[in-house]
């Protein structure tokens, strides 16, 4: 089992950054595609990005491009979401999700999320 731990949210003004960090513990999760993923009020969750095993051909949804940036670093088992340019639209929980079988998944586990909450 991979336990899934998401942090650095919060409430930042339009234009301002965050950088979202997502913890893994129980298994490393070096041979996992790790994603991102939102949910806005109301709405469904939707993916964002998406990172392969060893860093390599990161994926995005074509709303953050040239915005926001997964990484990841293996030995700290931990993936990260930077995310600049912030718009009011980008306000939500974020998700991390490991072991996706494709990008856009399905993946195997999941984090339970921070908020983000972007003013105007």
């Amino acid at each position: 089992q991979v336990q899934l731990v998401e942090s650095g949210g919060g409430l930042v003004q339009a234009g301002g950054s965050l950088r979202l960090s997502c913890a893994a513990s129980g298994r490393t999760i070096s041979r996992y595609t790790m994603g991102w993923f939102r949910q806005a009020p109301g709405k469904e969750r939707t993916f964002v990005a998406a990172i392969n095993s060893s860093g390599g051909s990161p994926y995005y949804i074509d709303s953050v491009k040239g915005r926001f940036t997964i990484s990841r670093d293996n030995a700290k088992n931990t993936v990260y979401l930077q995310m600049n340019s912030l718009k009011p639209e980008d306000t939500a929980v974020y998700y991390c999700a490991a072991d996706g079988r494709r990008y856009l998944g399905p993946y195997g586990y999941w984090g339970r999320g921070t908020q983000v909450t972007v003013s105007s």
